[in-house]
């Protein structure tokens, strides 16, 4: 018997060999570019390069002064502000716009359609548009106080405490649709047994969202939270467009942080130290993900 396993493997190689041979470039491209220079990222984050890459190791300098830096830090307190309201909120009126699409209401389409619109819009379209909106000489103060409510005041991209609260109303504009659209086809997913199962014992259907489905629905809420926080990690454009990290720098951002250091300072390795500990942050994320995603499958 295990003679025949054996024997049996190298006719497994050559199966599918037409998808293998055309994977073979984009493996090629992830193994050169993404690992290659995210290895080389690193590499040089030890480093004191200025304008150009050099290989003059100085250890741990860049780390040290990368976490005495006042706008790093502050860069890192607006990533979790924006982080925990982006995931709170767009998990939650996601979920909510999808339990309401999910009752099969008329013009399903059109609104699903409404609703995802903003996503296929780029983030630098997004916060030029929501720059007006909350500009309080043509945007929403303004109307407000057109109708007569003259002591309306809602001006947060000039109000450094809660900046960062209109970064996350322009982002949940742009991103909750997207989520919506995941947890949906997670929940026409489900069998139609349940939902008689459920009706027959007399469960609300609010209860059954909330104990049944939702447990039902946990290898798409993982994938969803996986792309989500992927995508808050690096927020950049939506911020440069918004508020260009003004006023002042509270509502700096990691990736602007980088950009400045590498662009604007001609200091590469402090960017490189900063874009390490992002892409540290990253692999935190997925790696525990693609472990209880393939791993719990393969032990399966």
């Amino acid at each position: 018997m295990a003679q025949s396993n054996v024997s049996g493997r190298p006719f497994r190689l050559f199966r599918n060999l037409n998808a293998k041979i055309a994977a073979i470039p984009m493996i090629l491209t992830a193994l050169v570019i993404f690992v290659g220079f995210s290895l080389w990222t690193v590499v040089y984050s030890f480093t004191k390069s200025g304008l150009l890459p050099r290989q003059d190791f100085v250890g741990l300098m860049q780390y040290e002064r990368l976490w005495s830096n006042t706008k790093w830090l502050i860069s890192i307190q607006n990533l979790l502000i924006f982080g925990i309201c982006m995931l709170v909120f767009s998990f939650v009126i996601g979920f909510v716009l999808a339990c309401l699409m999910d009752q099969k209401i008329r013009f399903e389409g059109v609104f699903r359609t409404i609703l995802l619109y903003p996503f296929a819009l780029s983030f630098v379209v997004t916060g030029v548009v929501w720059q007006w909106l909350l500009n309080p000489d043509l945007g929403i103060q303004s109307v407000m106080r057109g109708f007569g409510w003259e002591s309306f005041a809602f001006d947060p991209l000039n109000n450094s405490r809660i900046v960062m609260f209109g970064v996350v109303i322009a982002a949940l504009w742009q991103g909750t649709g997207f989520v919506m659209v995941l947890l949906l086809a997670g929940l026409r997913g489900i069998d139609d047994e349940i939902w008689k199962a459920t009706r027959i014992d007399g469960i609300p259907t609010w209860k059954t969202y909330l104990f049944v489905v939702v447990p039902m629905l946990r290898p798409v809420m993982v994938t969803t939270l996986v792309i989500v926080t992927a995508g808050i990690v690096k927020v950049y454009d939506l911020v440069v467009a918004q508020t260009n990290g003004g006023p002042g720098v509270s509502s700096e951002v990691p990736a602007k942080y980088v950009y400045d250091q590498m662009f604007l300072n001609q200091n590469l390795g402090q960017g490189f130290a900063a874009s390490t500990m992002m892409l540290i942050t990253v692999a935190i994320i997925i790696i525990p993900w693609a472990y209880l995603e393939f791993g719990g499958r393969k032990r399966g």
